[in-house]
């Protein structure tokens, strides 16, 4: 089989198709033939050395996928050969065929649904679902402002946030990307490179500010947010895509009542077992419904992951890009 492999650190250069066996199913796990990977920047911030997770040399990148099952190990019960299914492991998927731990196999691939939007459900769904129900504790009638809501989790909060009742205000770097973000249900949508958001966040709210943000992005883009934050608002932590983290003022914080709110949804699961249990309930129900069915803008060939980690870094995806097989 072909995969991706990580040999060296670097940018995503560094990374070289290699030919390997195709694994075998241990007991407990089920072997995958991968139609379609994923891609996320921590997949990038890991080529790169620059992730909490650091994988031992050489690995093969990609967290997410989707794909259908071809062989079951001893003790496997609840899948069958040729389920289509949706999965993740850490790393590994950035290859042709891949075995992973049934605990591993977050759901069915939904009706309807494509290989590619399936690869491109689970990291995202699980970060907006994991902040804005477990961390934030969203309310049906509350304000909510997503930033960096034309990437992939961005874009899932935005649909979340909507399904759950919220007023959705969202920001992002293109009015062409920005578009898409209304299409999927924002009720404002501001551009941050040319409009200063905090005063068009204060004047869609009639002065008061927002209830919750989701901010992936960090840097001055948190900062500024506490501004646009109403009394007692929640500050919802979820990355730095900008590069780099933000020294909140604590006065600010404490004059304003704020909650700063740190998510981590890979980790939670491993200290709370309700958490993936709640994923394994909702998260059918909500593909069904449509809720945060992924937006594809880019799908690539294997051979060609490193083009789409330059198309991430260079903010040209619009939802998430996908790796096909």
């Amino acid at each position: 089989m072909r995969a991706m492999v990580c040999e060296e650190l670097g940018d995503p250069s560094v990374l070289k198709i290699v030919e390997q066996p195709v694994p075998r199913p241990g007991p407990g796990e089920v072997l995958v033939r991968i139609r379609a990977a994923g891609l996320n920047f921590p997949d990038v911030l890991t080529v790169a050395g620059g992730y909490q997770h650091k994988p031992e040399l050489p690995f093969v990148p990609g967290i997410e996928a989707s794909g259908e099952i071809e062989a079951i190990g001893d003790g496997v019960t609840d899948w069958k050969i040729g389920d289509h299914v949706i999965a993740g492991k850490r790393p590994g998927c950035f290859a042709e065929y891949a075995t992973f731990a049934v605990s591993q196999i977050g759901m069915r691939l939904p009706v309807g649904w494509s290989f590619a939007e399936g690869a491109a459900f689970q990291v995202a769904a699980r970060t907006a679902y994991h902040a804005l129900v477990h961390r934030g504790q969203l309310k049906k009638g509350e304000t909510l402002l997503v930033h960096g809501a034309t990437g992939g989790v961005g874009l899932a909060a935005v649909q979340l946030g909507v399904h759950l009742g919220a007023r959705v205000i969202a920001t992002g770097g293109s009015d062409e990307k920005l578009a898409i973000v209304r299409d999927q249900g924002a009720e404002a949508t501001i551009n941050y490179t040319t409009t200063d958001f905090v005063p068009v966040v204060k004047e869609l709210t009639g002065g008061r500010g927002v209830d919750v943000v989701f901010d992936p992005v960090g840097g001055d883009i948190l900062e500024k947010s506490v501004r646009a934050a109403a009394f007692g608002g929640r500050l919802l932590v979820i990355g730095f895509t900008s590069g780099s983290p933000t020294a909140l003022r604590s006065n600010h914080i404490l004059i304003k009542c704020l909650s700063v709110i740190g998510v981590r949804a890979g980790e939670a699961g491993k200290y709370d077992k309700s958490i993936p249990e709640d994923y394994a309930r909702q998260f059918p129900r909500l593909a069904a419904l449509g809720v945060m069915r992924p937006h594809v803008s880019h799908r690539l060939p294997l051979e060609r992951a490193a083009d789409a980690m330059r198309l991430l870094l260079d903010r040209k995806v619009v939802g998430k890009a996908v790796l096909e097989m």
